[in-house]
């Protein structure tokens, strides 16, 4: 007769504590993606056009991380044929996608008020995974949402003030592809490592920003102009580098 040995389970999750260094990297993650819009939004002021700084913010984080993507196809050589797919949705979906329709509301709203609104995915992926399975999601995780999506009305301003209907279109529309972002992300694993993933993704969106550019659908401009950068001048090449180290991060 054999025993059917119980299954452990990590003290974390049976306590249903969230572990403390997978809370710090997701708070980290979401300040470096924060901050990539108040960097980036002086280049955009500034004559830069919007498809540039996406090719640079992108290629720059893309060779950055593009190391475990290397690594990766050195130690499985057949790792493009069997992720290929992913690889190209990653990066045409939450990479050029979120990131074209984000910088696109930056251009219509305050970056306060983008953010937030693109912040809404997980409320919107809570009444997805509600709808499809049937399931109410724990008191917490309502309360959560409760909270997100009153912060967003407040913020926001109905009243008429800052509210732009295109921008808030935009701003939604990067939301739903920060939840495909988050929704992929989260099935990444030991055959498909999410680091390559992300360096895959976004060396596929920078090639498919510079297709779009190459062949007219989006401009392609820049300006050797001096730019304000918090309250400092300084050369169009800081903003540059430190937004696309700041995706890198965001990513990683």
């Amino acid at each position: 007769m054999t025993r059917t040995l119980p299954e452990r389970v990590p003290p974390s999750a049976a306590s249903g504590a969230v572990p403390s260094r997978g809370l710090l990297l997701a708070v980290a993650s979401a300040l470096t993606f924060s901050v990539s819009g108040p960097i980036a939004k002086p280049l955009l002021e500034g004559g830069w056009s919007l498809a540039s700084v996406l090719a640079i913010r992108m290629g720059v984080a893309g060779l950055v991380l593009s190391p475990a993507l290397v690594r990766t196809l050195l130690r499985r050589p057949d790792f493009l044929r069997a992720h290929g797919v992913s690889l190209v949705a990653f990066g045409l979906i939450p990479v050029v996608g979120c990131q074209v329709f984000y910088f696109s509301a930056l251009q219509r709203m305050p970056v306060g008020v983008a953010l937030l609104i693109q912040y809404l995915a997980p409320v919107m992926l809570v009444l997805f995974v509600w709808a499809r399975t049937r399931r109410a999601p724990s008191r917490i995780v309502v309360l959560g949402s409760i909270v997100a999506m009153i912060g967003l009305v407040l913020v926001v301003d109905v009243s008429g003030a800052r509210f732009d209907v295109l921008g808030t279109v935009f701003a939604l529309l990067a939301a739903v592809c920060a939840c495909v972002y988050f929704v992929m992300s989260e099935r990444a694993g030991d055959d498909l490592p999410p680091l390559a993933l992300a360096a895959g993704g976004l060396l596929v969106g920078t090639v498919t920003i510079l297709g779009l550019a190459a062949i007219g659908i989006l401009p392609l401009t820049g300006s050797a102009a001096a730019v304000d950068l918090l309250g400092a001048t300084v050369s169009p090449l800081v903003p540059l580098a430190l937004v696309g180290l700041c995706t890198a991060a965001g990513y990683a």
